[in-house]
């Protein structure tokens, strides 16, 4: 059933824990000072260099690459480039660190991939600090060599957070609506891809349009809305580790914008009433509905709070659609957004501090950010066609696609949430619709 937490658990029962390395006599990890302070008016990317990792020389260059390119995307790292590398340093002794210093770089990574007698893979790294000449951490992974690449992801997300003390993000998935086609008649299939664009594959086959799709905070399933010519709308779930899909619900009016609670056993949704909308949540055990909001207005787009206590919707109650906040019962509503122009697509933040949204104003669309008590609003990015903001796990990072207008389409973007950082996220062709799962590693 969907709503079960255990499938994300099972995605990783390939890949051991992570065991610390040894560290070389008389270095201590405690002395190390390597630290990227991400706040400040004077922010500079780190300069690092990730060294080829040694042994099996295909998938050694292939996990290296992996963490270098992750540490360059996420725009608080600078690589250095191989050419101006000053040696090829064993794994097994401390590296040159005078050599090192001269070129700049702050922070080196160095690995291993080896096979055991089983063929099995163990994926080797250690972090060291360059100006203290400290090594920061070291871990190890045993896994299929299958799963060689998604090591890479684990190494950067290692990496990532002992530098600069933030959560990972680089171990996960991103969903989103793929198009293709001409822009009066686009065939939109539901794609899942790694969160840097690799790994691409498809989960519906483009007979029905996707719309809104949105992952659980808690299992790799998957809630979206399917239009077909002819028919109403339909709320469907689709599990990634099963493949199985299922509808819910039993609407005779239309029903969007599903979105799972943080325990992945219900789901909120709005449900069309006449001319109106209401907030609807549902019990995916049982099916058992219950309306949370009734009146005159369009309620939509609704989001749980991580902790589960609280939904954030848009509504046009008071004119415009704006942004509200309301006890998960429906209890307290109150507006939250204000300022010119109107705020919709609201997602909460999975570390609670912010909600991002999309305001349009002026014939532009911004992706905005503001606190859950709608205080402290800043724009990250803002341009002709900017929608559908989601969080990264470590809700450090906004997902949202741009559309440029013509005849071309949306493509994908991740910004940072200084407004620092923004980065292209590839696809396949256009791209609509992006959600972003939850850790796989389940940390």
């Amino acid at each position: 059933m969907p709503h079960r937490p255990t499938p994300r658990r099972r995605t990783v029962a390939t890949l051991l824990a992570a065991l610390a390395l040894a560290l070389f006599g008389g270095l201590s990890p405690a002395l190390a000072q390597l630290q990227l302070r991400i706040g400040g008016g004077a922010f500079q990317p780190m300069p690092i260099a990730v060294t080829d990792f040694s042994g099996d020389p295909s998938l050694g260059s292939l996990v290296s690459s992996v963490v270098t390119n992750n540490l360059r995307r996420s725009g608080y790292f600078a690589p250095l480039e191989k050419a101006r590398f000053p040696e090829v340093p064993s794994f097994d002794a401390a590296p040159s660190f005078e050599k090192w210093r001269a070129t700049g770089i702050q922070g080196l990574v160095t690995g291993r991939v080896s096979r055991d007698g089983g063929g099995r893979l163990k994926v080797e790294f250690r972090l060291w600090d360059v100006t203290s000449g400290q090594q920061m951490t070291g871990q190890q992974y045993a896994t299929d060599p299958a799963n060689a690449r998604r090591t890479g992801h684990l190494v950067s997300d290692a990496v990532y957070t002992k530098i600069t003390g933030l959560g990972p993000f680089f171990d996960s998935r991103i969903a989103f609506v793929d198009e293709s086609g001409p822009k009066e008649n686009r065939r939109k299939r539901l794609m899942v891809m790694d969160q840097d664009g690799a790994n691409v594959r498809a989960l519906t086959t483009g007979e029905t349009s996707i719309v809104a799709p949105r992952y659980s905070p808690a299992t790799q399933d998957i809630a979206f809305m399917t239009q077909q010519t002819g028919h109403q709308p339909r709320i469907q779930v689709i599990n990634l580790e099963t493949g199985t899909r299922q509808a819910v619900g039993n609407f005779d009016s239309m029903s969007a914008s599903p979105r799972f609670s943080p325990d992945g056993r219900r789901l909120v949704l709005s449900v069309q009433q006449g001319g109106n909308a209401d907030i609807v949540t549902m019990d995916l055990a049982s099916k058992a509905q219950r309306p949370i909001t009734q009146g005159m207005a369009i309620d939509t787009s609704p989001t749980y709070s991580p902790d589960g206590s609280q939904i954030v919707f848009e509504s046009d109650r008071g004119g415009s659609q704006q942004i509200y906040v309301m006890g998960a019962d429906g209890g307290n509503p109150h507006r939250i957004s204000f300022g010119e122009g109107s705020a919709s697509q609201p997602a909460w933040s999975p570390r609670g501090d912010l909600i991002a949204f999309t305001r349009q104003r002026k014939g532009g669309f911004a992706i905005c950010v503001m606190k859950p008590d709608g205080s402290g609003e800043r724009v990250l990015t803002e341009g002709f066609h900017n929608e559908g903001p989601t969080f990264a796990p470590n809700g450090q990072y906004v997902l949202f696609f741009r559309d440029p207008g013509g005849q071309g389409g949306g493509k994908l973007y991740m910004v940072d949430i200084t407004g620092r950082v923004e980065q292209p996220v590839p696809t396949p062709s256009y791209a609509s619709d992006p959600t972003w799962s939850p850790l796989l590693s389940g940390k």
